[in-house]
This record gives C-alpha cells, sequence and structure tokens, in this order.
C-alpha cells in the first residue's frame, strides 16, 4: 500500500474512533456534538461575539443563533452586551456551563494522557510538532 494511502487510513481511523468516543461522552450529558464544541470554544476563550464565536466553529451566525438560544434555555450559556461596542453581544458560559465545560476537559486530558501513554517524551513532542502543522493547514 503506497505510503500517502497507509496514513490517509490511519487518520480516517483515529477520527472516526475519536468521533465515537465523543459522541459517548456528549451523549450522557443530554448534549448534542455542536453544543458541546460551542461551550469548549467559550470555556477556552472566555467571551466572544457572535460572530467570532460561529468563525471558530466553522457555521453561519443564523445556525450559531438557534444553538445559542438553547444552551441559554438550558442555563449553560447567557448573552451580554459588548463592553465598547454597543452593536455587539457577547456570550459567556454560565457557572453550569463552566461546570459541564471542565468536565469534559478533564475527560479530554484523560483521554490524551490514555493514548499517549506508551509514546516516548520525543514521540510526544514530534506528535505535537505534527498535530500543530496539520492544525494550521485547516
Amino acid at each position: 500500500m503506497p505510503e500517502l494511502e497507509r496514513l490517509t487510513l490511519l487518520i480516517v481511523e483515529f477520527f472516526e474512533k475519536l468521533s465515537s468516543w465523543e459522541h459517548g461522552v456528549v451523549r450522557d450529558n443530554g448534549l448534542s456534538l455542536p453544543q458541546m464544541h460551542t461551550l469548549e470554544i467559550l470555556g477556552i476563550h472566555s467571551a466572544l461575539r457572535m460572530k467570532e464565536l460561529a468563525g471558530k466553529m466553522g457555521v453561519t451566525t443564523g445556525t450559531l443563533t438557534v444553538m445559542v438560544d438553547r444552551l441559554e434555555a438550558a442555563g449553560l450559556v447567557r448573552r451580554r452586551p459588548h463592553d465598547t461596542d454597543r452593536r455587539s453581544i457577547l456570550v459567556e458560559l454560565t457557572s453550569a456551563g463552566m461546570e459541564i465545560f471542565a468536565e469534559h476537559d478533564m475527560q479530554h486530558n484523560r483521554l490524551t494522557a490514555d493514548i499517549t501513554s506508551t509514546l516516548t517524551d520525543q514521540e510526544r513532542e514530534v506528535l505535537e510538532a505534527a498535530l500543530e502543522k496539520m492544525n494550521r493547514e485547516f
């Protein structure tokens, strides 16, 4: 099998396994995967304008509005006016949203520790560098 095909298969296999794990973890919280990703982005970046959040998620502001409405109704996020731009609305996590984010982030860290436990320090550094380069390509 050519090297590129083998690499493609490995990336796809890893993606499928990670996606399956993610769906299982998110399902336990009663959230959809996009809703959890919204909480993750807000947990990492704090309050964001709707347009910024939509850009980080790769969705339209219309799609995001529906999702934020649902998360707000669930008490996980809140909207508030921007401090210096009267036209902008910021979205941020509530304390309940922060708790869910923190738990999910801890699960991500455990998964990373588990799946990299057999790697040497040098292999971890190479993996980190490769992932950073790959992420820049997106």
